[in-house]
């Protein structure tokens, strides 16, 4: 009776134990054959970084003009670092409290010539490391100040970037050389009460009118005379103040790369 107990007690084992191989073997087989969760991951990483963009180098001159100017530059280059064309020309001009430098610690000239851009900021005169001068006390003044420094530099056919005071060189250049500018971006400069309707409807200048949603003094006026211009579209960036570029970097760039990219 014992010996037949124990017979059914091995065969009973041997059993379990065929069971319990016909269970695991399928995952064996899936784990030898998938890779590691771990593994997955790193591929996944991998196939999710971006390609490398170029090293841009912002650039420093002075034109030895009257008076002089100092300016900032940043190239198109290809992944070798070659110099490359540029897609277009953009020229920044700056506010009150800031200067060329504000472009550059921003990232916006680096950005624009990682797309493709030549950009130029410049430090206007009694700004940053452009010394003041008295030549530059009228319109027309400030009109032929901007024009020799385009000539100098070789640029034909830019966007005028624009933002608050600068307005008083932007908006008169704007009225008399508008068919020179490729683009114009105002963000809410100063000066846009000296146009007339009729001289706002003879600009055709493609325009990007940027403004902040918080600034309803210089930006809600400004707007309300940009928009007079035929070739018009508007962003607003909301809980933006005055200088709306720097309450709202990342959005302000995409916005000024799409407008960019239309003009093409």
């Amino acid at each position: 009776m014992n010996v037949f107990r124990n017979r059914v007690a091995v065969l009973g084992l041997v059993l379990l134990a065929t069971v319990l191989l016909y269970l695991l073997l399928p995952a064996m087989r899936q784990g030898s054959m998938e890779p590691s969760l771990a593994v997955q991951r790193m591929a996944l990483t991998a196939a999710s970084v971006p390609p490398s963009t170029p090293n841009i180098t912002v650039r420093t001159g002075q034109l030895p003009s009257d008076p002089p100017l100092f300016f900032r530059e940043a190239l198109p280059v290809d992944s070798a670092g070659r110099q490359i064309l540029p897609r277009l020309q953009v020229v920044l001009l700056h506010g009150q409290a800031f200067t060329s430098k504000t472009w550059e610690e921003l990232g916006t000239l680096s950005l624009l010539a990682a797309n493709g851009y030549q950009a130029l900021a410049l430090d206007l005169p009694g700004f940053g490391k452009s010394p003041a001068s008295e030549s530059v006390k009228s319109d027309q003044n400030r009109v032929d100040l901007l024009k020799r420094f385009l000539e100098a530099l070789g640029v034909r056919s830019p966007v005028l970037l624009s933002p608050s005071m600068s307005g008083h060189y932007a908006l008169p250049f704007l009225q008399k050389h508008s068919s020179q500018l490729h683009g114009f971006v105002p963000i809410a400069p100063v000066a846009t009460r000296t146009l007339s309707p009729q001289q706002y409807q003879d600009i055709q200048t493609p325009t990007l009118i940027v403004f902040g949603e918080l600034d309803t003094n210089l930006g809600a006026q400004s707007l309300k005379n940009l928009q007079q211009l035929p070739r018009h579209t508007v962003v607003k960036l909301a809980g933006a103040r005055h200088a709306c570029y720097m309450d709202k970097p990342r959005e302000f760039h995409q916005a000024l790369l799409d407008f960019l990219n239309k003009l093409d």
